[in-house]
């Protein structure tokens, strides 16, 4: 069986509908590791994480966790797989960007979560972010195109139908980049980083991802300046409200001939 990268082969028992078992069938299961995440020496944070695309994640997560303004302030990541399963993923940010990490650690530490990264009261969560300043044309057609592309850019997908997808588009739904996970979180921030690296602006395309739209997933694209962003699942009345209040452009239930403009 042909190796994927973030997915390995698993003997399973298959069963039909008229309850024959095929014995012994190979399928791809996607991986699913814990990934310790340490920033300038200082655990951050523990993620359940796809162990592909690492160096990507690492830059994206700290994009959108905001402990960086600027991709030249990552240096660096070390990826090192630990003996007793799992991996931890060693990130060295410039020291000037160490000053909120420290605060933010400190808090965690000391405080209980609500549940989002780095995030101490409920009141961060609905902290104020700029606006979209960048102005987008994307035709309703170009949305299409992309959303019945995506599977063909989707090795991790269709080995183990159980990764999500996070793909940056050109405004014509030229698909440039994709990036998978188990988590649709997971992906959307290594595909953040993936442009990083790449040097490419978020602002001059848009982002389609496969999951239902969520707060997070909003505030992940206005955070990074996407002016665009569709999901092929349902959006949440949160995610609604804050695309709306930050100048984002949201299309869900995006299909190959139907979407939902909100």
């Amino acid at each position: 069986m042909q190796s994927v990268e973030g997915a390995r082969p698993s003997v399973v028992t298959e069963h039909f509908a008229d309850g024959r078992p095929a014995r012994g069938a190979t399928r791809h299961l996607i991986e699913e590791a814990p990934i310790a995440i340490e920033i300038n020496g200082i655990g951050y944070a523990v993620m359940m994480a796809t162990p592909a695309d690492l160096t990507d994640y690492a830059l994206g997560f700290c994009l959108s966790e905001q402990l960086i303004d600027d991709a030249r302030e990552f240096v660096s990541a070390d990826a090192v797989a630990v003996p007793a399963g799992g991996w931890m993923l060693r990130v060295l940010l410039d020291a000037p960007s160490a000053g909120p990490l420290i605060d933010r650690a400190r808090l965690r530490l000391a405080e209980g979560s609500c549940g989002l990264c780095g995030i101490e009261s409920l009141e961060q969560v609905l902290r104020p972010l700029p606006p979209i300043t960048a102005r987008l044309t994307v035709a309703k057609a170009a949305v299409f195109r992309a959303v019945a592309a995506l599977g063909d850019h989707q090795a991790l997908g269709r080995a183990t139908r159980a990764a999500h997808g996070a793909a940056f588009c050109d405004p014509d739904g030229t698909i440039r980049l994709v990036r998978e996970d188990v988590g649709r979180h997971n992906a959307f921030d290594k595909l953040l980083g993936a442009l990083a690296h790449a040097g490419i602006d978020p602002a001059t395309g848009f982002v389609v991802l496969t999951a239902r739209c969520s707060f997070e997933l909003v505030q992940k694209a206005v955070i990074a300046h996407v002016p665009v962003l569709a999901t092929i699942s349902a959006a949440s009345t949160m995610a609604v409200d804050q695309a709306r209040a930050h100048g984002l452009t949201l299309y869900s239930l995006a299909r190959e001939d139907s979407l939902l403009e909100t």
